[in-house]
């Protein structure tokens, strides 16, 4: 019974931690004439987006995704 339950905790605790992985929202950055709308990013897409940016005609914008 012991073993049966650690196995349940170690199965949800993997599931959860794949499923955060893949989350997704909206992003967007502040252009010169107002909010632009990048559309809904996943996962590594999502990560690298935050950390990098979004460049565009030279200029190089902070991307915010919601609730991330």
């Amino acid at each position: 019974m012991k073993m049966k339950t650690i196995l349940w905790m170690l199965g949800w605790t993997i599931l959860f931690a794949s499923c955060k992985k893949n989350e997704c929202h909206e992003c967007h950055y502040d252009g010169p004439s107002g909010k632009v709308e990048l559309g809904e990013k996943c996962g590594d897409d999502l990560e690298n987006l935050e950390k990098n940016g979004y460049a565009t005609g030279g200029v190089h914008y902070e991307v915010h995704c919601h609730e991330h």
